[in-house]
């Protein structure tokens, strides 16, 4: 089988191709430097050719309100290039809760991709998943300043990576559910805890510190972003992850 995987250069999209490239089927990275622009869709309808599936994996370019119009112009190119190759499946990887806290632009631009691709009549599968093990030193630098790092109790419940392409590869692998799959990590950890736990394994000479008014999750302040009670849970925990794995 041949899969077009938009993104197939990034954490999730070259692990996705590695994975399907073992197993026998041939993955093709959908990215610029391929020749392939999601937005404009120039070069996607050529990259899509002869692929039964196309996955979705790429990230906007910014966590803002530009993040909607990515998805707008990068679902319509999608769609578009696709039915012109005959795909027969389209999957994109999401993110659980995105629906539940649209005062955040990204997820919000996430939401509306899901149902712009649920409304499209096209064969779907959508896999949610949680916030990555491996995002979790990138929220921490971002909110760093003079060796603290200010992050707020905003619970989440982080998938590793590699557990999450082994999700995807049985989605992309399997036929379309026209439906939205959740993915979690084993254990639901308050995000300012998951930074002291990176640095009591890790210490670098930063400190944590508590602060429910810091950075993008300091707007969800519930547990939107754990596991529901549909959810798969993977089986990597965190520590685990930070012992073996690091860095990612």
């Amino acid at each position: 089988m041949k899969v077009g995987v938009i993104g197939g250069t990034g954490r999730i999209g070259s692990r996705l191709i590695a994975h399907l490239q073992a197993a026998g089927h041939q993955g093709t990275a959908l990215v610029r430097s391929t020749g392939v622009d999601v937005v404009s869709g120039e070069g996607l309808r050529e990259g899509l050719d002869g692929c039964a599936v196309c996955v979705d994996v790429s990230t906007p370019p910014a966590f803002d309100e530009s993040a909607r119009r990515f998805q707008e112009e990068a679902m319509s190119s999608m769609v578009e290039a696709g039915r012109a190759a005959g795909v027969e499946h389209y999957v994109v990887l999401s993110i659980v809760g995105c629906d539940e806290v649209p005062q955040v632009p990204y997820y919000a631009a996430k939401a509306y991709q899901e149902q712009a691709l649920a409304d499209s009549g096209v064969p779907w599968s959508v896999l949610r998943a949680t916030q990555f093990h491996e995002f979790i030193p990138d929220v921490m630098d971002w909110t760093t300043e003079r060796g603290v790092v200010r992050l707020p109790s905003t619970p989440l419940q982080p998938v590793a990576a590699a557990d999450v392409v082994n999700r995807l590869v049985e989605i992309v692998l399997g036929p379309p559910t026209r439906a939205r799959a959740n993915l979690a990590g084993p254990e639901s950890l308050a995000l300012d805890d998951l930074a002291r736990h990176v640095l009591a394994l890790h210490p670098d000479g930063r400190a944590v510190v508590t602060d429910e008014n810091a950075g993008l999750f300091a707007a969800v302040p519930g547990r939107e972003l754990t596991a529901p009670r549909d959810a798969m849970l993977a089986p990597t925990t965190f520590d685990q992850w930070l012992r073996d794995s690091w860095p990612a």
